[in-house]
């Protein structure tokens, strides 16, 4: 692995960084290396615990496993950084359930993917590094590219799946509903998760957009989700975090409208920094959409719809983002404007969501259910990324070692934007190829760090 590493550290600062990196091709693989995993003996470690209790330092382990092989279609690659997602804080407090459940129902699928059904998981859904090896199949990647990895799996063998990947009853997570994950030194990812590295980005800043950038792409932007156009607005909650920082910049980059909905001045300020002019703190104004475990407050769904009216000079939002699903849900939909949507995924605090149909049905609004994105949708994410037009929003890294805690921060929504992890890099800034690049975007680049 110190000979991998080696290699690619050879193309920092080189004139030629492609040449030094097309070295790999000769290196051996290691027989193990190191993952963040969760242990199936674990499963029940945290049974009677309210979730927000539960704490991911205590089931996130750092651990060497077998290096797997590449199979048809699939490539071995060399992980620089990752980031934490929320669905690895879910995997590490085993909710909404184990997902050792997911990786047996993969490895009864075929004699290759038996390998993915193991007493340990090792989680993550996001990568950039450098392709190691390919398998049988694979033409469009060699040894030595730099890469990130997109974290939709897909077998495509169901005609469901080609019109839109994410239709394919064989789509899964990588990393949440496969194994071999991004939070390692190495993965296997299939062929076509790849997408080129943007040039101008670190290893950590580029490893960060990869799953909640292309959510936000296909929830807000696609014809798969709100289909948003110039002119509209965009009610985005949590517009700081993971997913509603990316989301914040598709609708200004797109002629949109955001109000960014947050939960502490900090946060504002953050939006702020991102150019949005429409901000409400939910915290300090004292929005509270629930009277009780059973009873939603309509007279706050009121005050907030009134409070969207006073900063858009008295228009209601033609999109919702829609992430934190139960708390906030019954406010998004009666909030929506008439003939407008609710596009949502995720549903951070909570599955079931309670809203008045009154407020659907007769005013002609649609919900839209969102998932990921597929690989067309990816890609164009990862463009707008590589020109400039969206940024990363890493706030801090970690060590591999130190996983465990990335996840809590981010369980306790102690947080702001995305949350990095390095894996082999062994510090912050490596991997830029074009600084001259990078110098015209510097500050949007770094507006996130150290908050």
């Amino acid at each position: 692995m110190q000979d991998i590493l080696e290699t690619i550290m050879a193309a920092e600062g080189s004139a030629q960084p492609e040449r030094e990196l097309a070295g790999v091709a000769r290196l051996p693989i290691p027989q193990s290396y190191r993952g963040v995993v969760v242990r199936a003996e674990e499963t029940q470690i945290f049974d009677g615990m309210a979730t927000r209790d539960k704490d991911p330092r205590k089931a996130l382990h750092v651990q060497n496993v077998p290096t797997p092989q590449p199979g048809p279609g699939e490539a071995l690659v060399a992980v620089m950084a990752s980031a934490i997602n929320y669905n690895t804080v879910w995997t590490s407090i085993f909710e909404p359930l184990p997902t050792f459940k997911f990786l047996q129902r993969y490895g009864r699928l075929s004699e290759l993917t038996k390998r993915h059904d193991l007493p340990y998981h090792v989680v993550g859904s996001d990568a950039a590094g450098v392709v190691l090896r390919t398998g049988p199949g694979v033409t469009r990647w060699q040894a030595g590219d730099e890469v990130v990895a997109h974290c939709l799996s897909v077998e495509l063998e169901d005609a469901a799946g080609h019109d839109d990947t994410m239709l394919d009853p064989q789509q899964r997570i990588w990393g949440f509903e496969t194994n071999f994950g991004g939070l390692a030194e190495l993965a296997i990812v299939k062929a076509n998760q790849l997408m080129p590295k943007p040039r101008h980005l670190s290893w950590e800043e580029a490893a960060s957009p990869g799953l909640v950038n292309s959510t936000a792409y296909r929830q807000l932007v696609s014809h798969h989700g709100a289909n948003m156009k110039q002119g509209d607005v965009v009610l985005i909650w949590g517009a700081s975090g993971g997913l509603g920082s990316y989301a914040t910049q598709m609708a200004l980059t797109g002629g949109a409208i955001p109000v960014c909905v947050v939960s502490s001045p900090e946060k504002a300020e953050l939006c702020r920094r991102m150019g949005a002019e429409l901000v409400i703190d939910r915290a300090a104004e004292g929005f509270q959409f629930w009277k009780d475990e059973q009873t939603q407050d309509q007279d706050e769904w009121r005050r907030f719809g009134e409070r969207i009216r006073e900063l858009t000079g008295g228009e209601d939002p033609d999109i919702v983002f829609e992430h934190p699903g139960r708390e906030t849900f019954g406010a998004s939909v009666f909030v929506t404007k008439r003939g407008g949507t609710v596009v949502t995924c995720a549903s951070t605090s909570g599955y079931q969501h309670q809203y008045d149909n009154r407020y659907l049905w007769m005013h002609l609004k649609r919900i839209v259910g969102s998932h990921f994105a597929n690989y067309r949708e990816a890609w164009e994410a990862n463009r707008l990324i590589a020109l400039g037009k969206i940024h990363p929003t890493v706030s801090k890294t970690y060590s591999l070692e130190q996983t465990g805690q990335a996840a809590y921060e981010v369980h306790r929504n102690a947080h702001q934007g995305k949350v990095g992890v390095r894996c082999l890099a062994p510090e912050d800034g490596l991997g830029v190829r074009d600084p001259e690049f990078r110098g015209r975007h510097e500050a949007a680049i770094n507006r996130f760090r150290g908050h």
